[in-house]
């Protein structure tokens, strides 16, 4: 596993929720999705009512998560802090989860979009891993105002 890639599984640890990007019918779709990281492979819980599994199952995805609102005072201003932000492009299977699995993903939402939360699980195994990272330190501030 390269550097940048055991990087991202580390910053992935630190957050639950991320968003899975594919198309469907040729349009593109994000979704949010809840993940856990196992073996170096990044599981996913959806809500199945909505059919992205499907159209995710056997394709390429790309599933992305963030701290994007961590490092702020309120989400769409920026404050002090370290940003970041990972991608994981591979191929989607479905899976099911071991009951330790089960027991990592934690409580499921009650409802999703008013319908009751039908979960469904996808693998993803990366095969491109990419980090970003936007740092917002005040001395970096103060040296580029100079």
């Amino acid at each position: 596993m390269s550097t940048e890639e055991t990087r991202a599984l580390d910053l992935l640890h630190r957050v639950s929720y991320g968003r899975i990007a594919t198309s469907m019918r040729a349009l593109p779709f994000v979704a949010p999705a809840r993940h856990i990281v196992v073996d170096g492979r990044v599981i996913l819980r959806i809500h199945a009512g909505l059919g992205y599994h499907e159209a995710c199952a056997g394709s390429v995805v790309a599933y992305g998560a963030d701290n994007l609102c961590a490092g702020e005072t309120a989400c769409g201003s920026t404050a002090a802090g370290h940003l970041w932000s990972v991608q994981f492009t591979g191929t989607a299977e479905p899976v099911t989860p071991t009951p330790a699995e089960l027991d990592m993903f934690g409580p499921a939402p009650r409802h999703v979009d008013g319908e009751d939360f039908d979960p469904v699980y996808l693998r993803i195994e990366p095969q491109f891993v990419t980090v970003h990272s936007l740092d917002y330190s005040p001395e970096r501030h103060l040296r580029n105002a100079a």
